[in-house]
C-alpha cells in the first residue's frame, strides 16, 4: 500500500502527516478521509486550484494530468514544474510527497463570484 507523506503545513497539518493510501483514489479524498482538511472550493470537479499541491517525491507514479488541470494550474499561486490538482491527481502504487502550499487562490474566501 503506497503512502501519502504531507510536509508540515501551520495550519492544516502542523506536524507533517504519514497516510496508508490506496491506489486509485485522488490526493485530495486522501487527505480530507484523514482529517487534513484542504481547500476544495470546486467539490472536486477540476474547475478552480484551491486543493494545488506540490509534489516534492513520486510525482511520475500518479496519473497523469489533463489538459484542463493543466490548464488551470497556470493559474495556481506559487506554482511549479511539479504541481497538482489533489481532487485530479490519483494515487498509484509508489509513496508520494506533497506539500500543500501557504496560500491559495480562493474566489470564495476573497469575496469574489
Amino acid at each position: 500500500m503506497p503512502q501519502l507523506i504531507v510536509l508540515p503545513h501551520v495550519e492544516l497539518c502542523p506536524n507533517g502527516a504519514v497516510i496508508d493510501a490506496q491506489k486509485g483514489v485522488s490526493i485530495c479524498d486522501t487527505l480530507l478521509d484523514h482529517g487534513i482538511e484542504i481547500e476544495h472550493a470546486c467539490e472536486k470537479s477540476c474547475a478552480c486550484t484551491t486543493c494545488h499541491v506540490v509534489v516534492r517525491e513520486g510525482f511520475a507514479s500518479l496519473s497523469s494530468a489533463t489538459e484542463m488541470e493543466d490548464d488551470l494550474l497556470d493559474k495556481a499561486w506559487g506554482l511549479e514544474p511539479t504541481s497538482r490538482l489533489a481532487c485530479q491527481a490519483l494515487m498509484g502504487s509508489q509513496d508520494v510527497v506533497v506539500e500543500i502550499p501557504k496560500y491559495s487562490i480562493n474566489m470564495v474566501k476573497e469575496g469574489g463570484h
